[in-house]
């Protein structure tokens, strides 16, 4: 099963330029009832395999700049850290709660990306508008890939877009490779923690493996607004479900 979840989490995640946290999180806190930090921690060491293959996959495209990946990976590597820690000390239903926001946000995001205005013009050069733009991403998508055992691309690949002029797939296949030094490093900090599930990751590392490739590849075949809406509607669907997590009742205390 584990294989299978990997396999889903892959061909989206090299769909669309990310990393497929948001579909591993909740099939490995939902089919495989790993407790939701675990979830987040072993997400988050599957998807440097994904960066790994989906960036190799774009990068035979041609559709890779490095000098953006390492900027954006300069800020994210040392917000990581902090995100992974922050997550650890959450109960469980708050990370949960969290999580189910992050979802609905990303849809809108999604949705909301073909109708939103490039702040700059793609055919410039990498000026100095865009190298902030991209340090500030790295800060902010490093944090929420830490805590939210996700790759970042959700983040990244908006505001690469939209605020610094990169094309769609530039921009997909530059995320990708960002997050293998980002998510390593949030992977290494919840593997410390003990958030991960070793046993899950021999299925889980193939699968990620063979559907970033086959997501890759087909990215270039399936039109972005059918998947796009394909996609939000899965992450609205979970996105509640973990909103609706109970509250636990506080303990009554004996007199």
């Amino acid at each position: 099963m584990s294989f299978l979840i990997g396999l889903l989490a892959g061909t989206f995640g090299g769909l669309v330029g990310l990393g497929g946290g948001v579909i591993m999180v909740p099939l490995l806190a939902g089919v495989l009832k790993l407790a939701q930090h675990k979830a987040h921690g072993t997400s988050l060491v599957a998807l440097v395999f994904t960066g790994l293959m989906g960036s190799v996959t774009y990068a035979m495209q041609g559709n890779i700049d490095i000098l953006a990946s390492a900027l954006l990976a300069s800020t994210a590597i040392f917000t990581a850290r902090a995100g992974a820690h922050f997550a650890h000390a959450l109960p469980e239903w708050k990370l949960k709660k969290a999580f189910g926001v992050f979802m609905i946000v990303i849809t809108i995001l999604l949705l909301l990306k073909p109708y939103l205005p490039q702040v700059v013009d793609p055919s410039t050069g990498l000026t100095w508008v865009k190298i902030l733009v991209l340090l500030l991403t790295g800060v902010f998508t490093g944090f929420l890939s830490g805590m939210m055992g996700v790759g970042g691309g959700t983040i990244m690949v908006p505001s690469m877009v939209l605020l610094a002029g990169f094309t769609q797939y530039t921009a997909q296949g530059s995320s990708l490779l960002a997050m293998v030094p980002a998510g390593g490093v949030g992977a290494y900090t919840h593997w410390r923690l003990g958030n991960v599930n070793t046993g899950t990751l021999t299925g889980l590392v193939p699968g990620i493996l063979i559907g970033t490739f086959l997501g890759g590849s087909l990215a270039h075949i399936i039109t972005e607004d059918a998947l796009r809406v394909i996609f939000a509607a899965v992450l609205v669907w979970t996105g509640f479900r973990y909103l609706r997590t109970p509250v636990p009742k506080p303990e009554k205390r004996e007199e």
